[in-house]
């Protein structure tokens, strides 16, 4: 099992920064592709961004360039440098850890960071 802990959220002008972190416990950190998701009010969850075990990422166009996620695999950490945030980047984040062993889904997710975008 992992167990997930987010911190970092917070109210930020549009234009400004904020970087969230997630720290991990439990076994297998390194094999676990991490990710970070949102949920707004209203809407589905997301996707946005993901970095595997091997140190590919991957981002949707809606933040590509002003998101950057990174794993620290020795502190077993990940983190999500988020830039030019933008009112509609306002959402609760989730970090997400998720490998697959032998065709069984190993899936695991943090509590939630509010971020807030908003003058």
């Amino acid at each position: 099992q992992v167990q997930l802990v987010e911190s970092g959220g917070g109210l930020v002008q549009p234009g400004g920064s904020l970087r969230l972190s997630c720290a991990a416990s439990g076994s297998y950190f390194s094999t676990y592709t991490m990710g970070w998701y949102r949920q707004a009010p209203g809407k589905q969850r997301e996707l946005v961004a993901a970095v595997t075990s091997g140190g590919s990422t991957n981002y949707p166009d809606s933040v590509k360039g002003r998101f950057t996620i990174s794993r620290d695999t020795a502190k077993k950490m990940v983190s999500l440098q988020m830039n030019s945030l933008k009112p509609e980047d306002t959402a609760v984040y989730y970090c997400n850890a998720v490998r697959v062993i032998f065709g069984t889904r190993y899936d695991y997710w943090g509590q939630g960071t509010q971020v807030t975008v908003s003058s």
